[in-house]
């Protein structure tokens, strides 16, 4: 069974975190237009596991195989583009079959299929790879129309990187850095926060904040069509996201119309000189960047003692989880946060061509 989103250009992730394989399904992307298969798997790599000490020590290639969509010559020929990932290091044995660990999907899970999925299956974080197949051929199609996405950690448990400018349309790619945030001391004390979660057996979550420029004014539209909700559903598809906020976001609410209304002036082009909206009013693009940050909850895998229910006896039991796991997810956690954007623009563009 797959996950799809969107309604112009489809998107189906299918397979489970300790399958065979992973993968993803493409419907609707435009004939003709050339993929670069080595810039697509460079930025999946930006999210595989097994590269340091801040991540699970699961190691997995995640080389990515094409199977039908495209040319010789790489270019998108019109039919479904169809991806998968092999899992070459899996280990099922680690995970109960009948005692929930606390915080995953495991309990309601087991209640509606009747079993405990191995490592999360379809709800683990590892489904974020194929994600980053679909989202990764969004970002070089919306390239091409001048439209740009940058992210980085805006936060890891009480320590804060520098914020985007909202105002400027510039983007630096800091997403591409091997620790994504504006500010390396910043970073370097995330990096000690990390350490110390994982060395005392705990975890630890974050926000990560994106930024969308060269988008033109009215993209998205009226209640249930917004752009601002088509990309809360799709960046509520990565497991852990636990809310997500566009402009000043919650802050909003406490300030007064005076404070945050958006003044316009014009210089060249119709502008703002706050943006306090996060670039989207009425569920419309407003021709500033748009800028959002979601959070993530601590990963639910930890190495401490926790209660849990035994399912086939409903006895209360003492639980400790055995794998390999994420002490931080929200630095591998950036470029999904990308892609669940630009598959949510991409599909929305397809509605106006």
């Amino acid at each position: 069974m797959g996950f799809s989103y969107g309604k112009n250009i489809k998107t189906e992730i299918f397979g489970q975190s300790h399958s065979e394989w992973i993968g993803v399904t493409l419907q609707g992307l435009p004939k003709g237009k050339k993929i670069d298969q080595q810039r697509l798997q460079s930025f999946c790599d930006l999210r595989a596991p097994g590269k340091n000490e801040f991540s699970t020590p699961r190691k997995e290639a995640d080389t990515i195989e094409i199977l039908s969509g495209l040319t010789e010559n790489f270019l998108l020929n019109g039919e479904p583009l169809k991806a998968v990932i092999y899992n070459t290091n899996i280990r099922p044995g680690d995970y109960s079959q009948t005692i929930p660990r606390p915080g995953h999907a495991d309990y309601p899970a087991f209640v509606k299929t009747g079993t405990i999925p191995s490592g999360g299956g379809s709800y683990s974080g590892r489904m974020t790879a194929p994600l980053c197949i679909a989202g990764g051929i969004a970002l070089q199609l919306l390239e091409r129309k001048g439209i740009a996405f940058d992210a980085h950690i805006a936060s890891i448990g009480e320590i804060s990187d520098l914020p985007f400018d909202p105002l400027t349309e510039k983007t630096e790619n800091v997403y591409l850095r091997p620790f994504p945030v504006n500010d390396s001391a910043a970073g370097e004390k995330m990096k000690e926060c990390i350490v110390t979660a994982r060395n005392e057996g705990d975890s630890v979550g974050g926000v990560i904040e994106c930024k969308i420029t060269g988008l033109a004014p009215g993209l998205g539209g009226a209640l249930f069509n917004g752009l601002d909700g088509a990309i809360a559903q799709a960046v509520f598809g990565i497991p852990a996201v636990k809310g997500i906020e566009f402009g000043a976001g919650f802050h909003a609410a406490r300030l007064r119309g005076s404070q945050n209304n958006d003044a316009f002036y014009f210089d060249k082009k119709v502008k703002t000189r706050t943006n306090h909206c996060g670039g989207i009013l009425g569920g419309m693009s407003n021709g500033m960047p748009v800028l959002f940050r979601a959070a993530f909850k601590p990963t639910p895998s930890i190495f401490k003692p926790q209660n849990s229910v035994d399912l086939s006896t409903n006895q209360n039991v003492a639980f400790v989880c055995k794998g390999r796991h994420d002490p931080c997810i929200v630095h591998r956690a950036v470029p999904p946060v990308i892609a669940a954007a630009a598959l949510a623009v991409l599909d929305l563009l397809g509605e106006e061509e």
